[in-house]
């Protein structure tokens, strides 16, 4: 359980990062992504799952 917790943390950081030293790319991305279609970023979403996936079991093996 500690894990998970340690990885939420982590992902607020990394992700809180982002937006504090690149707001204004960020804003355009979220414009961006009101342009795309569902099925791309539905497919955008399995993509990230499968990279933090294959990340979290290289790093545990």
């Amino acid at each position: 359980m500690r894990d998970l917790w340690a990885a939420l943390g982590l992902v607020l950081v990394l992700e809180g990062a982002v937006y504090a030293l690149f707001p204004q790319a960020m804003l355009e991305m979220m414009r961006r992504m009101q342009d795309a279609s569902p099925a791309t970023l539905r497919l955008a979403g399995i993509a990230a799952v499968a990279v933090g996936w294959a990340i979290v079991w290289f790093a545990r093996h």
